[in-house]
């Protein structure tokens, strides 16, 4: 007869093997069951045409933190990020050019290109987005407090991390409080026409409040979802952006060495057909091949809807609860695409298929807030954008363990695209819509082009669960953050059903590769299992 477990934990993308790791520390046992073929779930690097590898969905290093790399021993299983050149490259149809987010004094100056207003006006900007920022990521690796009840707050735990963030919030100058409200109220895009004039700079800002966000830069609520990718920082230096060598495929093979060095049990192609409760508290899993895993604790590194629609029994659930994981957004509006390219783009507004450091950029096809917003509406209106936004990365020109040797691959993460659309039918139509942007920048694109694969919203929930093809496993709004996410009542990473918890990005601090939602949901489970 099998022993039973301390935790079973589906899924292995990062978070569930981050949550592997620490509480193999604390000295439980953990077995991590994997559906597919390979652990990572969406940090994963594969082939996808031959000879050439990319990582498949997520895509780019900032987010992840900077505890869970220590405490994890990445960069002592073979983890490797190397920083951008600068952080983005924004052509124009009209031959010029944004290089931005190197050194202060040369963004400034290619800034001041466009605006010299604006380029006085940007330390100032990011002084108080830094604040902000600042504020939050106190909170990152910390469990918000459980809402609800008649002292509005449930327990004792929850009053004192009430207060703590309360207190935080207090130490801030008034202007930083207003600050703040408007970062959770406001659009990004009311947000940056209050502080500048030119258009692309105001598109380089406004693009990050549209990752895996289905709606317009004008949406209010917007302004979180581009302070929520400030958080990051790559080798100590914050706010950069970096490639990890290998693809993200590599951060999630270290953290699996990591898991199995302290004893943790991972099975890929282990698919789990339903969490086993018994009086009120879940017990285990049933593996679709029909093994039971028993353990005194669940957690689940899938989405919130998929865990209690799909692998719960809904009689055991209480139904307000029901009802409210029903109600929550997911739905990102995100197409992801890796190419195969025989040479460099060669960019019209910076020309040369020789290596260029805008080659190893960010590269933001989008001109202004207005582009992003008639992306969504067109999105909204034909089930895919006719002219969609697309950010490409080239991570072949610091990695040659990528390509054939000058070859290349390229990263297209596009947005806006419906998640409810009939992929089946607009899927071409959509590639094509995304080559003809990258094509009306770089002459030689499609000439270039040896092969791809490309994700609709459809394919990314068929082949890494991501509901909706969610990338943030929910909506980053108002509504599902913090203490309402998933839902409210429920941010402590446990569910209504006793032993089982969440330690996916649909829990907080939500989406990215940040292992944070694993470090915590670990500390919870810990502190109940002794």
């Amino acid at each position: 007869m099998q022993k039973s477990l301390d935790v079973v934990i589906i899924g292995a993308g990062h978070n569930g093997l981050t949550c592997a790791c620490y509480l193999a520390a604390a000295g439980l046992s953990v077995r991590v069951v994997e559906r597919r073929h390979i652990v990572g779930g969406a940090a994963v690097t594969e082939e996808f045409h031959p000879g050439f590898r990319n990582s498949t969905a997520s895509y780019t290093v900032s987010l992840l933190n900077p505890q869970v790399i220590h405490d994890l021993k990445l960069a002592q299983h073979g983890l490797r990020i190397i920083e951008r050149p600068f952080s983005n490259f924004v052509p124009l149809a009209d031959g010029r050019h944004l290089k931005f987010g190197s050194t202060a004094a040369q963004t400034g100056a290619e800034v001041a290109k466009f605006s010299q207003r604006d380029a006085e006006r940007l330390p100032s900007f990011y002084a108080r987005l830094d604040r902000v920022a600042d504020q939050l990521r106190h909170w990152v690796l910390e469990s918000p407090p459980n809402l609800g009840g008649p002292f509005v707050v449930e327990g004792w735990r929850d009053l004192v991390a009430a207060a703590k963030l309360l207190m935080q919030l207090g130490r801030l100058p008034r202007e930083g409080q207003r600050d703040l409200v408007d970062v959770f109220t406001k659009s990004a895009g009311d947000w940056l026409d209050s502080w500048f004039e030119s258009e692309p700079l105001k598109a380089v800002l406004g693009w990050d409040s549209i990752v895996g966000n289905y709606a317009s830069p004008y949406a209010p609520g917007s302004a979180y979802v581009l302070l929520h990718h400030v958080f990051g920082e790559v080798n100590g230096k914050r706010g950069k952006w970096g490639h990890a060598i290998g693809g993200m495929g590599a951060i999630t093979q270290a953290m699996a060495a990591e898991a199995q060095a302290r004893g943790v049990r991972i099975d890929v192609e282990t698919p789990v057909q339903r969490v086993i409760v018994e009086d009120g508290r879940a017990t285990g899993v049933e593996l679709k091949s029909g093994e039971i895993v028993r353990a005194r604790a669940v957690a689940a590194n899938v989405t919130p809807k998929l865990l209690y629609r799909r692998l719960v029994d809904v009689a055991v659930l209480p139904a307000d609860f029901v009802e409210a994981i029903d109600r929550t957004k997911y739905g990102s509006g995100t197409f992801r695409m890796n190419v195969a390219l025989s040479e460099l783009p060669d960019f019209a507004a910076l020309p040369g298929t020789a290596s260029q450091p805008h080659h190893a950029s960010g590269i933001t096809f989008a001109p202004s807030l207005a582009y992003m917003d008639r992306a969504w509406h067109d999105a909204v209106a034909h089930g895919y954008s006719r002219e969609p936004v697309v950010e490409m990365l080239i991570p072949s020109v610091a990695d040659d363990s990528l390509a054939p040797q000058g070859k290349h691959v390229a990263s297209l993460f596009c947005q806006q695209f419906a998640p409810t659309a009939d992929w089946s039918v607009l899927k071409e139509r959509a590639v094509q819509a995304i080559f003809d942007v990258v094509q009306s920048y770089c002459p030689n694109f499609r000439a270039s082009l040896l092969g791809y694969r490309a994700m609709s919203p459809v394919d990314l929930e068929n082949d890494f669960g991501l509901t909706g093809g969610d990338i943030f496993h929910g909506q980053l709004s108002l509504d599902q953050l913090f203490s309402m996410r998933p839902v409210l009542g429920y941010a402590r990473y446990r569910g209504p059903i006793a032993g089982l918890y969440h330690c996916g990005s649909g829990a907080h601090p939500g989406g990215g590769v940040t292992g944070a939602p694993g470090h915590n949901a670990a500390r919870e489970i810990v502190r109940d299992l002794g």
